[in-house]
């Protein structure tokens, strides 16, 4: 059997029962994305899926709308190294995956939203209460994992800016490489205390942009003296000595 035939019979098969499994209601732009897949994902939830992860920017946009409508949770602050929290300002923050801040089954750990039939954020099947049983949203899924790997959609970046580098303007070279413009180092320093869904922002596609690979090592190496450099003054403090003139003296 050659490639060709194997994938038609296992497409034939797969839109059999995919068409068996699918609701009354359904997502139209989701179903037409799963018909045109050079593999047909068998069930509604693996379309769903598949929808998200080939429309990653609008699972981006989405996530952090979903996000703003649940706002910052009462009492929570942006932390590192607390019980649930992650250990590094690399990775975004998400209240509700914290113990403190959860909201159990049948709301999304990412943005609090409630979460629907195959991963869905609306009720689009007019239940009335979200699904027991789930805690992601399939958006949230594609967004979370763009937000802690954005250079493995440097393609979809790329594309986004018309393959012109962010910072010269130049033609994006095939080494091009994924940048946060503004530093996370910096987002944790100067800007932690802003509400949590406006942070979000910093992960995803209004910070993010695509540079040549020689004005991305430029860049760090002109982060990496600027934080060196703020870690040595932070060594020291302005103190007024027994006559009354400031002194520096180490902290």
């Amino acid at each position: 059997m050659t490639t060709s035939s194997w994938r038609d019979l296992r497409n034939e098969k797969a839109r059999a029962r995919l068409q068996r499994a699918l609701p009354p209601v359904f997502p139209v732009p989701v179903l037409h994305h799963a018909l045109a897949r050079p593999l047909i994902p068998p069930t509604p939830r693996l379309a769903v899926e598949s929808y998200w992860r080939a429309h990653i920017l609008r699972a981006d946009r989405l996530a952090r709308a979903l996000a703003a409508r649940s706002g910052t949770p009462e009492g929570w602050t942006w932390q590192l190294g607390a019980e649930g929290r992650a250990g590094s300002f690399r990775m975004p923050p998400a209240p509700f995956r914290e113990p403190a801040f959860a909201r159990g089954q049948g709301a999304c750990c990412i943005c609090g939203q409630p979460v629907y039939k195959f991963g869905w954020h609306q009720d689009l099947w007019k239940r009335g209460q979200p699904n027991a049983n789930a805690a992601w949203h399939a958006a949230c899924v594609a967004a979370w994992k763009f937000w802690i790997a954005p250079h493995a959609q440097v393609r979809v970046l790329k594309l986004r800016q018309r393959h012109r580098c962010a910072t010269s303007g130049k033609r994006l070279l095939r080494s091009a490489e994924v940048d946060h413009a503004l530093p996370l180092y910096r987002v944790w320093r100067e800007h932690r205390t802003r509400p949590w869904p406006e942070l979000l922002a910093y992960w995803g596609t209004p910070n993010l942009q695509v540079v040549n690979r020689a004005v991305h090592v430029d860049k760090c190496r002109d982060e990496a003296a600027e934080r060196s450099q703020t870690l040595r003054l932070s060594r020291f403090r302005v103190v007024e000595d027994e006559s009354g003139f400031e002194v520096i003296e180490e902290a």
